[in-house]
């Protein structure tokens, strides 16, 4: 089995709003390292100081207890960060690079948590989302099927090559040929069938679409599909994506897990 790199994954928790990790999701990311983010949305009308002042040992609590349930599934390297903000996708989008994460998870309800669907877009970072599936499903009995949508019938043995690109991705990497699966559909609004589609699946992978400098997270397709899907979805970010400003308070690191 080829040798995968330590790939590390942001996941976003609004705790003061309710959200918690399901445990199927806790399970299924214990294999890789992770970074949770205790995040709150304060209006434009409150300072971000404030907010740390009023909630940040509630919220400190509350991510205490997230990060041992990762702990006790045996998750080796979780670290966590707090963030108050006015602008949440702009923070997502920054921590992912300042920690050197791969991929942003959002933690919809998972009551089951066995196959996944990968939306192929393009073979543009084909080989990066086949390393973070891997060191994701390696230990675990996850079923993947990536999938990809044509606009035309004439484009369908293109967009079965770069499936079997993507199998071969992902087998190569030592992954059962078993698990893996490919769907191909011809229709003229990709996110419409794909959201169709996921339906059907308990995990939802995405790319960003064309990885660009300053692109942010959940733009365009991705951020449509994370938005109207209710499975978890995991946005696999490209690697040319800069820190940008954010108006926002952020625990620097208090020697308590917390990335610095």
């Amino acid at each position: 089995m080829a040798v995968l790199r330590d790939h590390r994954v942001l996941i976003p928790i609004d705790v003061l709003g309710g959200e918690s990790v399901p445990r199927t999701v806790v399970d299924a990311f214990a294999s890789v390292p992770v970074v949770l983010l205790g995040y709150r949305v304060v209006p434009d009308q409150t300072g971000t100081d404030q907010a740390r002042d009023q909630y940040e040992s509630r919220v400190r609590n509350e991510l205490d207890d997230v990060q041992r349930t990762f702990e006790d599934a045996g998750c080796l390297d979780v670290s966590t960060r707090i963030v108050f903000t006015h602008d949440r996708l702009e923070t997502f989008e920054r921590v992912a690079v300042e920690t050197e994460c791969d991929g942003v998870l959002l933690v919809n309800p998972a009551p089951v948590l066995e196959s996944v669907l990968v939306a192929i877009r393009s073979d543009v970072n084909l080989e990066y989302i086949a390393e973070l599936l891997g060191a994701l499903v390696a230990d675990t009995d996850l079923e993947v099927t990536f999938f990809h949508v044509v606009s035309h019938e004439d484009d369908r043995n293109r967009g079965t090559e770069l499936l079997d690109d993507a199998v071969a991705e992902l087998t190569g990497l030592g992954i059962d040929p078993e698990r893996v699966d490919t769907a191909l559909s011809v229709d003229g609004s990709p996110s419409r069938e794909i959201l169709n589609v996921a339906s059907e699946y308990d995990l939802l992978v995405v790319g960003e679409s064309r990885p660009s400098i300053r692109r942010f997270i959940f733009r365009d397709r991705a951020k449509t599909l994370a938005r109207k899907t209710v499975d978890p979805v995991l946005v696999i970010r490209g690697e040319y994506l800069e820190v940008a400003d954010a108006d926002e308070s952020m625990d620097p690191g208090d020697g308590h897990g917390d990335v610095t």
